[in-house]
């Protein structure tokens, strides 16, 4: 006798309901960040139009005690300060709307308070383009890989470029990659490396790769000159 309910129907039926709680939960967080900076924006023009300095210090508890009553402890007094910072470094609406839909808030308030904008901007796009959960940005931050990576040495207005180009979808430079403590680790270089250790780690590894998989096979007599070979190979086809 047949089952009454096929298995691939209650397949796709739980496919379809997992894929609506992931966009709705997107949507949720995207329409929160959104809400956060609004709600920054609005009490930093009121601090801006006061035009005294202790206005804000005074201001955002009593803000923070008024929300938090009605609205629960997403409005602490420490969120509001956060929304207030957001509102203060992200200006652009635009690319707040394209990065909330892929950072939450948590993300947001790990970048803000990087003093250095093209650090934040640096962070959010590699966080949103990488898919960097918030303890993997935590771990980026921490180990300073902005300050690591060669970009950081650049001029400003090149940073700066670099980073539109990135907002545009253009391939990420290698500048961004290659610094990355993880990357440094796999390929045992230090932060001071040269183009020329860097090639060579690579063709280190990939030759120790290839080495490895030509030894389940019927390896010749001489593997030291299997292994010149394939490195010949490695410069002219990969480097070349």
């Amino acid at each position: 006798m047949p089952k009454i309910v096929p298995n691939n129907l209650i397949i796709d039926l739980r496919t379809l309901i997992e894929q609506s709680r992931s966009q709705l939960r997107r949507n949720v967080n995207q329409n929160m960040v959104l809400l956060y900076w609004h709600i920054g924006t609005r009490i930093r023009a009121e601090i801006l139009a006061n035009k005294r300095a202790d206005y804000g210090k005074r201001l955002i508890p009593k803000i923070a005690a008024e929300l938090a009553f009605d609205y629960g402890r997403g409005f602490s007094e420490r969120n509001v300060s956060n929304m207030v910072r957001f509102g203060e470094v992200f200006v652009d609406i635009q690319i707040l709307q394209n990065l909330s839909a892929k950072l939450s808030w948590s993300h947001f308030v790990e970048i803000i308070y990087r003093k250095d904008p093209l650090e934040r901007d640096f962070y959010a796009q590699m966080a949103a383009l990488e898919g960097w959960g918030v303890r993997i940005l935590k771990e980026r931050i921490g180990t300073l890989l902005f300050e690591r990576t060669a970009i950081s040495k650049k001029p400003e207005a090149t940073i700066a470029l670099e980073l539109e180009q990135m907002k545009q979808g253009k391939p990420v430079p290698t500048d961004f990659l290659f610094r990355d403590p993880y990357i440094l680790d796999f390929l045992e270089l230090q932060d001071t490396y040269s183009e020329k250790d860097l090639e060579n780690a690579i063709l280190l590894e990939m030759e120790r790769f290839l080495l490895e998989f030509l030894a389940h096979k019927t390896a010749p007599s001489g593997c030291s000159r299997w292994g010149l070979g394939l490195r010949l190979w490695l410069v002219r086809n990969v480097f070349l």
